[in-house]
């Protein structure tokens, strides 16, 4: 019988597979349980082979641990104690599920013989993220966990065990002395890019002997390791897509009415593809290719309008922000096709009515390429719907939330995050493309929730390594203003958040609850469980976190902040009048239609 590994020997061959796995970042909430690998993690960051982050709010430190990998395309593991600790991570869980990102769960646990007996902070931890992870492992306390994290880290990259590794494949079908025969129970999204839980039980004793592990290690604030985005999975603009995707449509030999919508995540590929098949492109802004001559600006206010004469539609990326959009996919009169050269997480085989095309060739079979005046017509609506957007913005008195999407859409380099609800979708209506692509833009779309901004903000800016800025309304940043506590000595993002406070939830005046609300008997429930007024002071919070706080009162001030370098953390507070909201939107698409009427004639 081989002899069980104490629980600080357990603790150290897992990190050492997660480093052999390419984790360069591990966030850690503090917990007893834990312990062990918060010391053998410790250890391993006096080597430099990776950074620590500690936070004391587990939901904060999953969302942290999300931006890291989203940030550093890599996967970032992040560590809790047992029990109620382990379900604050599911938010995050869920969106990365959603949107394919390699975030780890290593929870801490309970032996087996202490499950069901009542012991302290103990529950069933295995299985508890169900559907939403890869692969869950539990592992055996005293067993070497090796083999089991390394194939779970694998499972998160969406891989099989690669040929190339044959050592690793001969280790899992035959473990070695002490190694753990504990096998990943694989999810229903196994094959894709994802989350996995790894659930590591520990028995006393949790601490290290007196022999002497760590070196001291000076406070302040963390450079050490600071990975770039081309230490993990390549970045979109890196990546080397078909040649065909971006060459003249060789394969088009036929003409139609297509337009490429972009979603999120689609990539610079969406552009290349749009340009080289004479096609107008309708990009959200975290598709990161709403940019280059065929970009429309305001295309949702089009829809109604020119949409009518489409008769195909290519689809890049998952489309999310606006009914426009989904009512054109809907369209039983236009044949629509989704480019997914590789399985996704977001949708499930057969349950979306876009044919669904792997090969370039195809795709651009299926496209062809625009005939004469198609993408002429469309840029010249975009155009014709930019100029009187402003002209519309321009004569309101004061600031609105979408003249602040349009300037930091315009004044932002580096990173970009854009928060749910009404900041993205004022982006995309505002944010006039451009050129060149100015910044990589990031957005928690795979479940579209306000949870989770601050952090996955802070760890885009830690993973990345570069000035990042976040714009979001007030409601996201108090729903995760905890996240804006860092303990002294932690490494410290560049990061500038851009709050839009209208006092509440301003998305559903334009809703048809705001229809609702304009009847006096709903007014007051309206504004009560819609609204959602508050009270809260900004500036005192954000002094409260040690945060660096400015108040813009005008266009002009609100150009120059966001012209100035992003160095250390701070928020710009941009206060606007929501009680407009609904009839300012309705202005614009009424001088959207004016501008733009007699292009049809």
């Amino acid at each position: 019988m081989t002899a069980q590994l104490s629980s600080m020997e357990a603790a150290r061959l897992a990190v050492k597979a997660l480093v052999w796995g390419g984790v360069r970042d591990v966030v850690v909430a503090p917990g007893s349980r834990s312990a062990p690998l918060a010391y053998a993690l410790a250890e391993a960051e006096t080597r430099d082979e990776l950074r620590l982050h500690v936070r004391i709010d587990e939901r904060g430190a999953a969302f942290t641990a999300l931006g890291l990998s989203l940030g550093s395309l890599r996967p970032v593991p992040v560590v809790t104690t047992s029990g109620t600790a382990v379900g604050e991570l599911l938010p995050a869980v869920m969106e990365a599920n959603h949107a394919g990102v390699e975030l780890l769960v290593i929870s801490a646990d309970r032996p087996e013989e202490m499950r069901g007996t009542g012991a302290n902070q103990t529950t069933v931890q295995p299985g508890l993220f169900g559907i939403h992870v890869r692969s869950a492992v539990d592992i055996p306390a005293g067993d070497d966990p090796t083999d089991a994290i390394r194939t779970s880290l694998l499972n998160a990259k969406g891989i099989p065990l690669p040929p190339a590794l044959d050592d690793l494949r001969a280790m899992a079908a035959t473990p070695s002395p002490g190694q753990s025969t504990a096998s990943p129970d694989l999810g229903p999204h196994h094959g894709t890019v994802g989350p996995v839980h790894i659930n590591l039980p520990f028995r006393d004793p949790l601490f290290p002997g007196p022999e002497p592990v760590l070196a001291a290690k000076e406070s302040g604030r963390q450079e050490g390791i600071v990975p770039t985005a081309m230490d993990g999975r390549e970045p979109d603009w890196a990546i080397d897509w078909p040649v065909s995707l971006a060459e003249p449509a060789v394969h088009a030999t036929d003409e139609h009415r297509t337009v490429v919508v972009a979603g999120h995540g689609a990539g610079a590929v969406a552009e290349a593809f749009a340009r080289a098949h004479r096609l107008p492109l309708l990009a959200e802004p975290s598709s990161n290719a709403r940019f280059g001559p065929n970009a429309i600006g305001p295309y949702r206010m089009l829809l109604s309008r020119f949409g009518t004469l489409a008769e195909r539609v290519v689809v890049f990326g998952r489309p999310t922000l606006s009914r426009p959009v989904a009512a054109l996919l809907a369209r039983e009169d236009v044949q629509t096709a989704l480019y997914q050269p590789e399985p996704v997480a977001w949708f499930e085989p057969g349950r979306r009515r876009e044919r669904v095309i792997s090969e370039p060739e195809d795709l651009s079979l299926f496209a062809g390429s625009g005939p004469d005046g198609w993408l002429q017509l469309w840029r010249q609506a975009g155009g014709a719907a930019d100029v009187a957007l402003i002209q519309v913005l321009d004569a309101e008195p004061g600031l609105t939330g979408l003249r602040v999407g349009r300037s930091v859409w315009l004044n932002t380099r580096g990173r970009l995050v854009l928060g749910s609800s009404n900041p993205i979708r004022d982006v995309d209506l505002a944010g006039t493309p451009i050129d060149t692509p100015d910044a990589f833009v990031h957005a928690n779309r795979g479940l579209a929730g306000i949870d989770g901004t601050v952090a996955t903000s802070s760890g885009i800016a830690l993973g990345a390594g570069t000035a990042t800025r976040a714009l979001m309304g007030d409601l996201t940043f108090l729903h995760d203003a905890g996240s804006l506590l860092l303990g002294p000595g932690e490494p410290e993002p560049d990061l500038q958040i851009v709050v839009v406070n209208d006092s509440g939830g301003g998305i559903f005046s334009t809703l048809e609850h705001g229809k609702v609300g304009e009847q006096a008997s709903y007014a007051s429930a309206v504004e009560r469980l819609f609204g959602t007024p508050h009270r809260a002071d900004l500036a005192s919070l954000a002094a409260g976190y040690g945060v660096q706080h400015r108040q813009v009162k005008d266009t002009d001030e609100l150009d120059a902040v966001l012209s100035e370098p992003v160095t250390g953390r701070s928020m710009v507070e941009v206060r606007t009048d929501r009680s407009r909201l609904r009839s300012l939107h309705a202005e614009v698409a009424a001088a959207i239609a004016t501008a733009t009427s007699g292009l049809l004639d």
